[in-house]
Formats: C-alpha cells, sequence, structure tokens
C-alpha cells in the first residue's frame, strides 16, 4: 500500500460520525486538519492518543481533529461519551478510507499475521493538502507531532 507524503492530495471521505452524522473532508476546506486513524475504540493505546488530543485541543487554534477506526457509530459515540472527546470519531468498517491513506496493512501479533489500523496521523493544510504523515505513530506521540507541527507554522 502506497503511503501518503507531505505535498500530496489528502483523499476525501464521506463517513458517519459518532452521532450516525455524515462527514466529509471537503467541510473542512479553509482550515486545517489533523485525522488521526486508530485501531479499536476504548483500547488504552487509543484512549492514550485521543485524549493526548482532546487534552491540547484549546492549545492548536482553528485545527480541526477527526479520529477514523473501524468501529460502529455506537461504539464511537461510547468512545466519545466515556472520556469527553468533543471530536468527530468516523466510522470506517469497511476500511476503505484506511486502504486510500495507507494505514490498512497487514499486522503481526503473537507470530500470527491479519489485516488492520496502522496506527497514523496526518495534518492536512488548508486546501486540503498533506502537510505531515506521520505512520506508525505511538500514541503519546501524536498530541506532540500535531502541537509542533502548528507551532512551526
Amino acid at each position: 500500500m502506497a503511503k501518503l507524503e507531505s505535498g500530496d492530495r489528502a483523499p476525501a471521505f464521506h463517513l458517519a460520525d459518532q452521532t450516525d452524522t455524515k462527514q466529509r473532508l471537503s467541510q473542512y476546506k479553509g482550515r486545517k486538519v489533523m485525522v488521526f486513524f486508530y485501531p479499536k475504540a476504548n483500547t488504552s493505546g487509543c484512549t492514550t492518543q485521543a485524549c493526548g488530543l482532546r487534552d491540547i485541543a484549546a492549545d492548536i487554534g482553528d485545527v480541526a481533529i477527526i479520529g477514523i477506526s473501524p468501529d460502529l457509530p455506537d461504539k464511537q459515540a461510547n468512545f466519545d461519551e466515556k472520556h469527553s472527546l468533543g471530536f468527530p470519531l468516523l466510522s470506517d468498517p469497511e476500511h476503505k478510507v484506511a486502504e486510500k491513506y495507507g494505514v490498512w496493512a497487514e499486522k503481526k501479533m503473537y507470530g500470527k499475521s491479519h489485516m488492520g489500523i496502522v496506527r497514523s496521523a496526518f495534518l492536512i493544510d488548508e486546501k486540503g493538502t498533506v502537510a505531515e504523515a506521520w505512520y506508525k505513530v505511538s500514541p503519546k506521540d501524536t498530541p506532540a507531532n500535531l502541537l509542533a507541527a502548528v507551532e512551526s507554522d
């Protein structure tokens, strides 16, 4: 699967969020967007990542935050409510958007292979272009990377 790089056009998406409202990347034209992909709502790493982004939201100005995972909207809603995240969590159960972003890949756990989300994050600029791409990002580094990217502007 090809990976996105700075300067690439960010793939469009049209997915349901935790309230079953359809969200499009094009809705955010004119502002920066952090799109992060996580494997599964309410797991320890995903909670660390999402809560870390929630905690810096006031420090990143007008940058929108959007999470995407294969979880269905009701699971995304539970994740949002449980941790007071306050940003859209999109449902990509068929991993079509994950594939476009190059984050659906073979993973190995306990000697067994399976397909899944490679935790990754993307800062998309006001024109819909990838400004930064962080593949295989750690949950704790996601907010730090975003802060550093916003501060360097």
